[in-house]
């Protein structure tokens, strides 16, 4: 990633930060103003609570500060994955509010009590479902275009708010005309809602910060630039990892000629490399190589051991692809790699099923075979 492309998005989710900042300061003042005015203590706690809202926005600043340095001797991949932890302290904030909210619900049922609600009070409800649906959208939409996973966690965050204050505002209005009182309950769908949010945060930052599969279009538009650089006769393996938005780094297996010389091979590879950076914005510090069969003098055998090989494979379940053969004739060694899922019970029993059949079959070569994991579409 282009200097001037971190910095803009930098800058940008620093301001859209200042903006909740901004925006819940302002509605914390107002409310303390009302409370004060009409003597709520309810109104002005609410007041104070905004203001831990904020904290939300500063979180994303310093996260994001962070996740901007530049690479140094320690981390040399930068630190773009500060961000993710920013997540997962935000993600962190939404659990501990909705299991807050649902202790406090089910404690009103227990414990029920007539509610009072005042005019202010209502009024104050009222302009914070505004804004915070408002509020939230915005962080959203520019999480999304951004790629910050920080703001759309604050995103959910405000909109959570809102939602929780919605509840409010129904049940007033309905114990106001119908002396109903449905806030607990309520509360209670509210926060089981809100919980699962939090979880469903906390479990996306985790998932990257782990490693979790590449995207299959995103995989396929890869290989699909790489088999249009000249030479290159397959795309396989590819390895991706994230180091943080718009940070990733990785590797590829390609299939060429076996009369291609070392100095053919470092074009391509070069090209490969400039190519996938230029459109994809991903850096491939490696490009591995697969020889591919060329030769007339070896067609037969290679013919025969590649349909021999598929056969096999085909009546494998777990077998999801062979890649990379290339069979030897002067040493009689017969290399592949062969792509077992994840869903198999043993899958180095489903790699020797097959190499014992080979071997059975084509006893005078040698087979070698590399056990992948079913890493990429």
């Amino acid at each position: 990633m282009a200097v001037g492309q971190t910095v803009g998005r930098e800058t940008q989710i620093i301001r859209t930060s200042m903006v909740g900042i901004v925006a819940n300061v302002a509605l914390a003042a107002f409310k303390a103003a009302v409370g004060s005015l009409s003597s709520s203590i309810a109104i002005v706690l609410d007041a104070v609570n905004n203001l831990s809202d904020a904290l939300s926005s500063f979180i994303t600043i310093l996260g994001t500060k962070l996740a901007a340095k530049a690479p140094d001797r320690n981390h040399p991949y930068g630190h773009g994955r500060a961000e993710y932890l920013t997540t997962i302290v935000i993600a962190v904030i939404v659990l501990g509010a909705g299991l807050s909210s649902l202790k406090e619900s089910i404690e009103r049922i227990v414990h029920p009590e007539q509610p009072s609600y005042e005019t202010a009070m209502l009024l104050i409800i009222a302009v914070a479902v505004v804004a915070k649906i408002v509020l939230g959208r915005h962080f959203e939409k520019r999480g999304q275009a951004l790629g910050s996973d920080t703001l759309v966690a604050s995103g959910a965050d405000a909109t959570m708010d809102a939602l929780v204050s919605s509840a409010t505002l129904a049940a007033a209005l309905i114990n106001m005309f119908t002396g109903l009182s449905l806030e607990a309950w309520l509360g209670i769908a509210i926060s089981i809602l809100i919980i699962k949010t939090g979880i469903d945060i906390l479990r996306e930052a985790l998932d990257k910060i782990l490693g979790k599969r590449i995207d299959a279009a995103i995989a396929t538009d890869i290989k699909k630039t790489v088999c249009g650089i000249d030479g290159v006769l397959g795309a396989y393996d590819l390895v991706l990892n994230d180091y943080g938005p718009e940070n990733s780094m990785g590797g590829i297996h390609v299939e060429v000629d076996e009369h291609l010389t070392a100095k053919e091979i470092d074009r391509m590879t070069r090209r490969i490399q400039q190519a996938v950076f230029a459109k994809h914005r991903i850096v491939l510090h490696t490009v591995g190589i697969y020889s591919v069969n060329t030769a007339c003098d070896a067609a037969d055998d290679v013919a025969a051991i590649r349909t021999e090989l598929e056969q096999i494979t085909a009546a494998e379940p777990y077998v999801l692809q062979t890649h990379g053969l290339y069979v030897d004739t002067n040493a009689k060694m017969v290399l592949f790699d062969i792509v077992v899922s994840f869903d198999a019970p043993d899958r180095e029993a489903v790699c020797a099923r097959v190499m014992q059949t080979l071997d059975e079959t084509f006893p005078v070569y040698r087979f070698k075979t590399t056990l992948d994991a079913d890493i990429s579409d």
